[in-house]
């Protein structure tokens, strides 16, 4: 498996380059969709929940509808929960109409899971004035990003994330089923770190590594995490946008390769009780784009007061943003004690009990890893709220707690939220992070959260049948 994933991370490198260098214009686009015998290109857009939604138009319409401004969809998509349904909002228009979608064409590739020949897009979306619609996460993120850039800064980041593989899913009210191994016995006990174990899945690896350098996802290591059939993925750190889009990107392909093979794979925060959560840990450094130099260290390589400031604003507005970093109800219940997942916002040097890691490093790569977001979470409104949240604390000047130098799990203090609604009424009754997001999109994503917790209102679960419906 070795050889695969070494030959898989040299292609992703070539075929970014190949891509950067070649898509410039439509005419250029034009030529690689024929260069390639490109039959179809999908549309893509992330919704709220992080869903690939959109458009699948013949190659020669999608340039024509592109040159002529006409490819669109309803701005109604964006209003969608995560079953797909649009809720009722006070921000989007009960009259549907279009948002002009236009595509980011540095983002083409080809789907290599398709039967005939198609390319996918992603894409950005636009009022027809040609302003930026200031709802799509995609946008979200470009405007935290456009903020620092104000300020001479550049963000770069680095996802990890975790997810459990299983057998099909067939019935939601059944457990997942652990995966068989070589032997024909299913998985069993705590294989974390392990690399044997990684020859049982090495044929539905070998084709996840395979179908993400197609997609341009620049796959940096693999592990196996201490749940059985769970693996983290770490993507190759690089700006923002490219990551987050990256990420979007790796859960489709991932799921296809699963597919193919017959498994299931879940990003949800929480699928099996008693077992570790599926996190993504983002490691974040800042650039000044004059120097290039890592703002997060002084010239002698210790701690600078931004890297400070950056933290105090990371544990100021992480409560009020935990909505965009654990955004179902679900969500909360990975983080428990103890469980490899933060229970409050402490920060530390080489410290994973804590919230806020500072990873040991030389000073040109001083980073500090939010570990308080879940995989579930949608890759853009993750990365804009965590930078936001950093960037409001280099605003601000304001100052750090002082270091967790113990276990976090020992404490009681800067606890983080325990439930969707306490989280969504802090991120409500905080004005600051307006200066982040536009009132329209917090509105939005608050109806929509919302709306989706009404819905879990109307499940009883296992528990409540098995605990009170004879009892009580």
């Amino acid at each position: 498996m070795n050889d695969s994933i070494a030959s898989a991370r040299q292609a992703t490198a070539a075929g970014i380059d190949e891509l950067a260098g070649d898509i410039v214009d439509l005419a250029s686009a034009e030529q690689w969709l024929i260069d390639r015998g490109v039959l179809d290109v999908e549309c893509l857009v992330s919704d709220i929940a992080g869903i690939a939604r959109g458009k699948i138009l013949p190659a020669g319409k999608f340039i024509k509808a592109c040159e002529g401004n006409s490819l669109r969809i309803a701005e109604s998509l964006y209003a969608q929960d995560v079953k797909g349904f649009t809720v009722d909002s006070s921000v989007i228009s009960e009259l549907e109409p279009d948002v002009v979608l236009i595509p980011d064409l540095t983002t083409l590739r080809i789907i290599p899971w398709r039967e005939k020949t198609t390319a996918c897009v992603i894409c950005d979306a636009a009022e027809k004035d040609g302003s930026a619609f200031d709802m799509a996460p995609r946008q979200v993120l470009k405007q935290v990003i456009e903020q620092f850039k104000q300020r001479g800064l550049k963000a770069i980041v680095a996802p990890e994330f975790e997810f459990y593989l299983s057998k099909p899913l067939v019935d939601p009210n059944q457990d997942l089923e652990r995966p068989n191994v070589r032997t024909g016995a299913l998985e069993s006990g705590s294989q974390t770190y392990g690399v044997d174990i990684l020859r049982d899945y090495s044929d539905v690896i070998d084709d996840i590594y395979a179908y993400c350098a197609q997609q341009g996802v620049a796959i940096d290591a693999l592990t196996h995490e201490a749940g059985p059939g769970q693996f983290e993925i770490n993507i190759e750190h690089g700006e923002a946008l490219n990551l987050a889009d990256q990420v979007f990107m790796f859960k489709r392909a991932a799921r296809e390769a699963c597919i193919k093979h017959g498994l299931s794979i879940t990003f949800m925060a929480k699928p099996l009780a008693g077992q570790p959560g599926n996190a993504m840990h983002v490691h974040q450094s800042i650039l000044d784009i004059a120097t290039g130099a890592n703002i997060f260290s002084n010239e002698d390589g210790s701690d600078s007061e931004l890297l400070m400031s950056y933290i105090a604003g990371l544990q100021k507005y992480i409560p009020a943003l935990m909505p965009l970093f654990a955004p179902y109800v679900n969500s909360y219940r990975r983080f428990v004690r103890k469980q490899y997942a933060p229970i409050n916002i402490h920060w530390g040097h080489e410290n994973r009990t804590v919230g806020l890691r500072v990873p040991e490093s030389d000073a040109k790569n001083r980073r500090v890893e939010n570990r308080v977001i879940g995989a579930d979470a949608n890759p853009y409104l993750a990365l804009a709220a965590t930078l936001g949240a950093g960037l409001l604390g280099l605003n601000k000047k304001s100052q750090a707690l002082p270091e967790m130098l113990e276990s976090a799990y020992e404490t009681e203090t800067q606890l983080l939220p325990e439930h969707i609604l306490i989280a969504l009424s802090e991120m409500e009754g905080t004005d600051a992070l307006k200066e982040l997001f536009s009132e329209r999109f917090l509105t939005l994503f608050s109806e929509i959260k919302r709306a989706e917790y009404q819905e879990h209102q109307n499940i009883i679960t296992p528990w409540e049948r098995e605990n009170l419906l004879t009892v009580v």
